[in-house]
């Protein structure tokens, strides 16, 4: 009997993990499809709250389209000029980020009359701005990790979530040990995400607000971040948008992106 206790055991431990394997499988698939139909544009304000509530607001722009094996991401600052943040124009920068799912991601910044040039990866971790993004945060290349597992279902508010974990493969280059991403069971969207820092644990949470549906395509209004024990937090507001922006190869050529004449 204890024999065939066991064996039960197993076989039943073997169809869950295939069952979540499966769902893990299913949920990935759908999470690629939605970074391979990207043709965003979007504006805004990248936007630093303080302990005290204070805040500090740069205008934001930011472009991303899928091309045959590369997601092209820019971002574009504009520190705000105002009596009390009289930023200089020069201050403004332009952010390329490339992911390929074969790990060979690269980020190039750009200011008005320099040379672009490129990020190394140990500075992918540095803060954008003074936010809490970081540079590696744009590239949503964990979806493309080798390590993908379903851990639960769960509620978020009124949302049924399937909580993915990623980790990073050998070839992964990142600065975080795991993602875990709160995946809506109806439409496949990220609501809620945390990342776990390799170095010293740290966590960070990003929430997506404010969701919106044009031509079956879902996007946030506002993601905000924050960094467990440090007080404050990052918000990302899109203020209007298209998710078929139609961009082309030219928006994202190093020509096109060092005119920063062209940006107001």
């Amino acid at each position: 009997m204890k024999f065939a206790s066991a064996v039960a055991s197993a076989l039943l431990l073997m169809i869950a993990s295939n069952a979540h394997g499966a769902e893990a499988r299913a949920q990935i698939a759908i999470a690629r499809q939605r970074i391979e139909a990207t043709d965003s544009r979007a504006t805004g304000r990248l936007v630093q709250v303080d302990a005290s509530g204070n805040r500090i607001s740069n205008a934001v722009t930011i472009k991303a389209h899928w091309f045959p094996g590369v997601l092209r991401v820019l971002v574009e600052i504009v520190p705000t000029r105002t009596p009390a943040q009289n930023a200089p124009l020069d201050a403004r920068a332009s952010i390329l980020l490339e992911m390929r799912p074969n790990g060979e991601n690269t980020i190039r910044i750009f200011h008005p009359h320099t040379a672009p040039a490129t990020l190394p990866f140990n500075k992918w971790g540095e803060s954008v701005f003074g936010s809490y993004f970081n540079y590696e945060d744009f590239l949503q290349a964990e979806y493309f990790w080798q390590g993908q597992t379903i851990l639960k279902t769960a509620l978020l508010g009124t949302h049924s979530c399937d909580v993915l974990k990623s980790t990073p493969g050998p070839s992964d280059r990142s600065h975080y040990a795991e993602v875990q991403t709160w995946l809506d069971q109806t439409t496949g969207y990220p609501l809620y995400v945390e990342k776990t820092l390799k170095e010293g644990g740290t966590v960070k949470d990003f929430t997506s607000l404010g969701l919106t549906q044009s031509g079956g395509i879902w996007a946030a209004r506002q993601v905000e971040v924050k960094i467990h024990d440090r007080p404050g937090s990052t918000l990302l507001i899109i203020e209007r948008g298209s998710t078929k922006a139609n961009l082309t190869a030219k928006n994202f050529s190093p020509e096109e992106i060092g005119k920063f004449e062209d940006h107001p």
